[in-house]
């Protein structure tokens, strides 16, 4: 329908209105641009007979109250006002439908999805309650679905409007609430109307998901408030035989025709609605039989029935309900939805009704995003303001936020998505997230870029200074906090080594902390009242005592798996109500088989050597790495085994593999010494060389921090990389010296204010290679060495990671940020010339499995193929599967009874 010119007038000045989206008992509804903000908006004009009778100013001012509202399900209130007459008020244009939309459609809803939605919405109005708000007018047509989230509108509009009216609605000829969805109270128009009558609404609402009709149908309006006010509804497992009891109780308690007999707060009946052990004594649901008899006679029946029925309801209230089977089963996804390689701890609400994990970005190799997975949705949605963030994560107790680590800031963000909030930071080497409750963060940092000494800190969950809890010592750190739920308390890890650690618990009642399980890599409390950990990579329980915070006897092995990861990573989790989900495969602990393949210049794969077993290669991108020989017939590997990451080399084309370096500490990033017949790797603690056919004992080149490093072709210079970053911003800096003539590394390349990484020589040593964030993000660049202030060169032009040089040193090859493999031509002089990147080839995510955000990971042989690995992709799929077991807690008791 046309907009009628006169309202276009008078709005004229704030908005642009489009067209009619729709018109309900009170007002109209016009699509529209607000002319200011550039925004399509919902603007909601009352009827003019409803105007006439209310006083402009005092619906202004009324509908105030509803503006300060803020909640992630509540529909916020962006403007109102009066212009020429019109009483109008404006909100969010929301793409998406409506609970009514949704039950046109499918008439019913599935239990999980009917039960969420309800929860969602209850703490809504309890939220708005809390504010002195009622709504008034719950129902579907009320209800907005934005990608599967409900969002409460008109919320507190009728109230507005009643106040306004100074109680003239007769005159209207329009009522409050729909007949449908009124509370008995409001069909007999009392003037008192509590948060009791919403919760009777919204219970309507969702006896409506579950049945596909409200308690009471009718004819007429008329007939509708007549059965609202005499009938009791019948029983939603009349209609559904599916719907939990506690669910079918809790909707009985709700829908009581007096409001002191239902849940005093909206809260409370979410709170119903996921207690699986809720129970209602209720006996309105019952036929009233012989209510309106006079005989004595009768009266004794009813009392002996009355009685009998007590009795039967109590012995079923008292009766333990039976305990759910176990159920496991693998989650599928589609790829574009799998957790990506690496993806750390999944994550549980606390009632089991969705799980976080890392996944992809579209199809964006080297990027990831939170993704949520409701139990009852097909699918999984990216949580939007997620990107690129860290393992590290947590979702608050009441299931509402997610706490996460961004580049060495601490945020949040509503698990529905939204604007993160960024609580802290910098932090250093943040070693896991934990809720301590919804008002309270603990997490893991490090005292400085340059002595990582974690310990664990306490924020608020608004924002303010993190206190450290005074874990640490001088010989250990402490990692991985995870909360104890109904107990002021957290496990946390107390470790000498990634691989020795012993599992503590800190108690926040007293400020004292003290070992729980010795040789364990995590820890969970499972409400059943057991401690589940990790020793040795297969997963233990054993009975654990919340109150005292102590064992009850021998731990039992539930899950054995091979040796652990040596990473602080879980690969599990627990919800309070039993549900656990886990990561299966290797690459849940951040390694994966992989295969060595030749890439072509145009993008076509050939293994090495197709006799070669695959390979162990870290996933997360810190100690990966590989280079070829001088000559070519030799490539150098950081390879993972149980006992930490050592050097492997392989012989080309065919030839054994063989480790060379035994360390008892981790060594990776192999570089092949300009002679070819010794091998530098990075440590720890130090630069070291060993010669390449595994003989003698290591040297140490240098006591340095390296990240990577390079040798000049004649062996004169060392160049290195250096410094965390990320955690520190311009923490990632450029060194060289001087073999035999400096003695320590000196700056070459060194800002406060961004990184420079992804180092590497010219064949001829004369110019450096590297990439640098200084413009906002990464570009590849080209310096002269070593006198890298003479000049700079830009290689890349819209972005670029991973540079590398063709061995000729007449081509430079780096990544697109789409994930192109591109080259430029590059002609050395005194003034050096780039030639415009062009486009090789499309480098598939397999290939991609390693961070190249700060190295480049691959190599280029003299015919200019590329040397590459590709996860396997059986190993893949299973490392990226998601296992669910529902019931635990039944399988724990049963093993481990109290």
């Amino acid at each position: 329908m046309s907009v009628p010119d006169r309202l276009v007038a008078a709005l004229a000045d704030r908005y642009r209105l489009d067209r009619e989206l729709g018109q309900g008992g009170m007002a109209t509804v016009y699509l529209a641009q607000d002319l200011k903000h550039d925004r399509k908006v919902a603007v909601k004009v009352l009827k003019p007979e409803l105007a006439a009778v209310l006083g402009a100013e005092r619906f202004v001012v009324e509908i105030k109250t509803t503006a300060a509202l803020q909640h992630p399900h509540i529909l916020p209130l962006f403007d109102s006002g009066t212009a020429d007459g019109f009483l109008f008020y404006v909100m969010p244009f929301i793409q998406g439908e409506t609970l009514r939309d949704k039950l046109n459609r499918e008439t019913q809803l599935g239990v999980d999805e009917a039960v969420r939605v309800t929860r969602e919405i209850a703490d809504a109005l309890h939220y708005a309650h809390t504010q002195g708000v009622i709504h008034r007018d719950i129902k579907p047509e009320n209800i907005l679905l934005a990608n599967g989230r409900p969002m409460v509108a008109d919320f507190g509009i009728a109230l507005a409007v009643s106040a306004a009216a100074g109680g003239r609605m007769t005159e209207t000829g329009l009522s409050l609430g729909t007949p449908h969805y009124m509370s008995p109270e409001q069909a007999t128009a009392e003037k008192d109307i509590t948060g009791r009558s919403d919760v009777y609404s919204l219970a309507s609402v969702c006896y409506e998901m579950l049945t596909g009709n409200p308690p009471h149908v009718g004819s007429s309006a008329q007939q509708i408030i007549m059965k609202i006010i005499t009938e009791q509804p019948q029983p939603v497992t009349t209609h559904r035989k599916s719907v939990p009891s506690n669910v079918a109780a809790a909707l009985a308690k709700a829908l009581e025709k007096l409001p002191a007999d239902r849940f005093e707060t909206a809260a409370q009946f979410a709170e119903a609605l996921a207690n699986t052990s809720f129970t209602t004594m209720t006996s309105s649901y019952a036929p009233e039989m012989g209510a309106r008899r006079s005989s004595r006679g009768a009266l004794l029946v009813t009392s002996a029935v009355a009685v009998i029925a007590t009795a039967v309801a109590s012995w079923l209230a008292l009766r333990p309900l039976p305990e759910q089977a176990v159920i496991r089963y693998q989650l599928a996804l589609p790829d574009s939805q799998m957790p990506v390689a690496g993806a750390g701890a999944p994550l549980l609400a606390a009632d089991g009704s969705f799980i976080v994990y890392r996944g992809p970005v579209s199809d964006e190799a080297t990027a990831s995003q939170f993704w949520i997975k409701y139990r009852n949705a097909r699918e999984a949605t990216p949580i939007a303001g997620t990107r690129d963030a860290g393992e590290f994560a947590a979702i608050s107790p009441d299931g509402k936020r997610l706490a996460y680590d961004y580049g060495g800031q601490l945020r949040t963000v509503e698990v529905t998505g939204g604007t993160p909030v960024t609580l802290t930071g910098p932090l250093v080497a943040p070693f896991g997230i934990t809720w301590v409750d919804n008002d309270r963060i603990a997490y893991t940092s490090g005292i400085s870029a340059s002595a990582i000494v974690l310990d664990i800190y306490v924020i608020p969950a608004g924002g303010g200074v993190g206190v450290p809890l005074g874990l640490r010592t001088d010989t250990r750190v402490a990692a991985m906090p995870e909360a104890i739920r109904g107990r002021d308390a957290i496990f946390y890890l107390s470790c000498v080594s990634p691989t020795e650690c012993n599992l503590h618990v800190f108690d926040f009642r007293d400020s004292t902390s003290k070992q729980i399980v010795a040789d364990s890599r995590y820890g969970g409390y499972a409400a059943s009242g057991h401690l589940l950990f990790e020793r040795g990579g297969s997963l233990l329980a054993a009975r654990f005592d919340v109150k005292s915070l102590e064992l009850r006897g021998d731990p039992l092995v539930l899950v054995e798996r091979s040796a652990a990861s040596g990473q602080l990573v879980r690969p599990w989790a627990i919800a309070q109500e039993g549900t656990f989900a886990e990561f299966s495969g290797s690459s849940s602990a951040g390694f994966a088989p992989q295969e060595l393949v030749w890439v072509d210049r145009n993008g076509r794969q050939e293994l090495v050597d197709p006799e070669m077993a695959p390979v162990q290669m870290t996933l997360s991108g810190a100690n990966h790495g590989w280079a070829l020989s001088p000559d070519g017939t030799r490539l150098a590997m950081g390879l993972y085994t149980p006992a930490g990451d050592d050097i492997w080399v392989k012989q080309l084309p065919r030839g054994a593999l063989t480790r060379v370096s035994f360390g008892q500490t981790s060594e990776y990033r192999p570089k092949w010494m300009p002679d070819g017949r010794s091998i530098a790797f990075i440590t720890t603690a130090d630069v070291r060389v060993r010669r390449a056919d595994g003989t003698g004992r290591d040297s140490v080149l240098m006591i340095w921090p390296a990240n990577e490093m390079h040798f000049s072709p004649d062996g004169a210079w060392f160049v290195s990389r250096s410094g965390a970053g990320g955690s520190v911003v311009g923490g990632r800096d450029l060194f060289a010296m001087r073999l035999g003539v400096d003695s320590m590394p000196l700056p070459l390349l060194a800002s406060p204010d961004h990184d420079e990484t992804a180092v590497s020589l010219s064949p001829d040593g004369r110019w450096m290679l590297y990439q640098s964030d200084e413009s906002g993000r990464n570009e590849i660049y080209v310096r002269p060495f070593p006198d890298v202030d003479r000049l700079r060169v830009q290689v890349s032009v819209s972005g670029g990671e991973a540079p590398l040089w063709a061995r000729n040193g007449r081509e430079v090859f780096f990544l697109s940020i789409d994930r192109q493999m591109m080259a430029a031509n590059f002609t050395p002089s005194n003034a050096p010339t780039v030639g415009a990147p062009i486009a090789l080839f499309s480098v598939p995510r397999e290939l991609l499995s390693v961070e190249t955000a700060f190295s480049t990971p691959w190599d280029v042989a003299a015919d200019g193929r590329f040397l590459m690995s590709r996860i396997i992709a059986s190993e893949r799929a299973a490392g990226s599967v998601l296992v669910i077991t529902h019931n635990l807690f039944k399988e724990l008791r049963a093993r481990l009874p109290q």
